[in-house]
């Protein structure tokens, strides 16, 4: 086991924790941060044993550093997880992906439009912040009327997932859990009244499918907010990232125009080269080997995706986006168990946008510096201005 200074909470850090994995990936197999009492996993192999092994390391103290107990199915162990996601599965089929696709089409076409329209606007503001969180908006069948309040409380409630340990971030704690207590209402007062419950919606499903009083409005509101947390911001990070490396790698930008059937595939190694979730943490119920090492029981382990994803023992060439890379096993969707239940949707979002762009778009071009969060889980772009230089 190696001490390491590698501190994933570090704002400069998160911003650009690349050099920090590479020294990570050189070194041993298990690392110790002291100062934040975490034991850090890096490598491919051990990420993803890790992830897979749910009887050693446990999701119960919450996936993010701060400790937080939201009964969303992320933050659950089995026998518990087990029985919410399989309520949840339903809402999730390729039939209902299938049904959702002509509104992801439109909802892309319309954004990019407007991109094209606007040389310069940021697309962070003005297509992946809008295209995720209208597509969650639209699949829970809320109603036009309530759209601008149920945006607002959602950005407010997803923050849960993002606090930063900083005097700003924790200022921040009040509100997102005063978003949380306004949508828990919200659809407690929806669901009373037998309102976001249509076929065509996903709560509608999971009850059609569980039969009538089988599955509580509490738990349909969790796995509401499962949605916010798991497909809101780290979908919003995909689509935006995207746009900064088709700019950055215009010959492979070329390789995805000139040959349509990479685009599923450039989407999947978009996943493994930007890691939307940079790390996810555990807790050890009991004492956990790795090698020679034991990560002690109670320990909080952090399981570094985006490093496992940079891996050379798995993937070469890592740092490097190839549109034509074999389709690999990356874990930007985790792995095991907890393996997100909206990747299939969040998959399609990516194909959606960058059909539009390989259709429409000759180049990318940015203007200005981006702007990088400085969240230690969650990576992405806070400002990306572009222009779209049209076909």
């Amino acid at each position: 086991m190696q001490e390491t200074v590698f501190d994933p909470m570090d704002p400069e850090t998160a911003a650009n924790p690349y050099p920090g994995y590479r020294m990570l990936l050189a070194g041993g197999r298990v690392h110790y941060n002291r100062k934040r009492n975490a034991f850090i996993l890096c490598r491919y192999e051990d990420v993803r044993a890790a992830a897979r092994n749910d009887a050693l390391l446990s999701n119960r103290d919450g996936v993010v550093r701060a400790r937080f107990e939201v009964p969303v199915l992320l933050n659950m162990d089995r026998p518990r997880h087990t029985e919410l996601r399989r309520k949840a599965l339903p809402g999730f089929t390729r039939g209902a992906l299938e049904g959702w696709a002509p509104t992801v089409d439109r909802m892309a076409a319309e954004l990019v439009t407007g991109l094209l329209d606007d040389p310069g606007s940021d697309v962070v503001e003005h297509l992946a912040v809008p295209l995720p969180m209208r597509m969650i908006a639209h699949i829970l069948g809320i109603p036009p009327e309530d759209e601008a309040f149920f945006r607002h409380w959602s950005n407010e409630s997803v923050r849960v997932a993002n606090v930063e340990f900083s005097p700003k971030g924790l200022r921040q704690v009040p509100g997102t859990l005063n978003g949380v207590r306004h949508l828990h209402d919200y659809f407690m007062t929806q669901l009373g009244k037998g309102n976001l419950l249509g076929a065509d919606t996903v709560l509608g499903k999971l009850v059609a499918d569980a039969g009538e009083g089988q599955i509580s409005h509490d738990e349909l509101f969790y796995f509401a907010l499962l949605l916010l947390l798991a497909g809101n911001e780290t979908t919003t990070n995909l689509l935006s990232t995207m746009f900064l490396t088709m700019s950055e790698n215009p010959d492979q930008f070329e390789l995805i125009r000139s040959d349509p059937r990479l685009l599923a595939g450039a989407v999947e190694e978009q996943l493994r080269y930007s890691s939307p979730i940079q790390n996810f943490y555990r807790t050890a119920a009991q004492d956990y080997p790795v090698g020679d090492a034991v990560i002690p029981a109670g320990a909080r382990v952090a399981l570094l995706w985006g490093a496992a994803n940079r891996d050379p023992r798995e993937f070469d060439d890592p740092d490097r986006f190839l549109a034509t890379r074999p389709v690999a096993q990356h874990v930007a969707f985790g792995s095991g168990v907890h393996l997100c239940l909206g990747a299939g949707l969040a998959r399609m979002e990516g194909q959606a946008v960058l059909r539009e762009l390989v259709n429409r778009v000759q180049r990318v071009e940015i203007e200005g510096t981006p702007r990088w969060t400085t969240n230690s889980s969650l990576r992405g772009l806070e400002e990306l201005r572009v222009r779209l230089v049209a076909r």
